[in-house]
């Protein structure tokens, strides 16, 4: 079994920043790549950002330059950092893990932008 859990999410005001962090173990042997998605109420979830094992990053053109997605130090741990959010970032945000086995997801963390 692989283990995906988000954290990081909550309330922020409208201008500000949260980081997000995704932890995967269990059954880990190699991951191709971790990616985070979200999925804002009545709409379909849509790619954020991802990040291969050889650090190779994409971003959904939307999100360019206000979001960054990186590894952590710790193996099989990414971070997304969330700069300047509106309210229309507001969300559930997913990390999923892609390895030779299948996909895995997490359950998701809320993200709330709201004054």
């Amino acid at each position: 079994q692989v283990q995906v859990v988000e954290s990081g999410g909550g309330l922020v005001q409208p201008g500000g920043s949260l980081r997000l962090s995704c932890a995967a173990s269990g059954n880990i042997f190699s991951v191709n790549a971790m990616r985070w998605h979200r999925q804002a109420p009545g709409k379909e979830r849509e790619l954020v950002a991802g990040i291969t094992s050889d650090g190779i990053t994409n971003y959904a053109d939307s999100l360019k330059g206000r979001f960054t997605i990186s590894r952590g130090n710790a193996k099989n741990t990414v971070y997304l950092q969330m700069n300047s959010l509106k309210p229309e970032d507001t969300a559930v945000y997913y990390c999923n893990v892609l390895q030779w086995s299948g996909t895995y997801w997490g359950q998701g963390t809320p993200v709330t932008v709201s004054s």
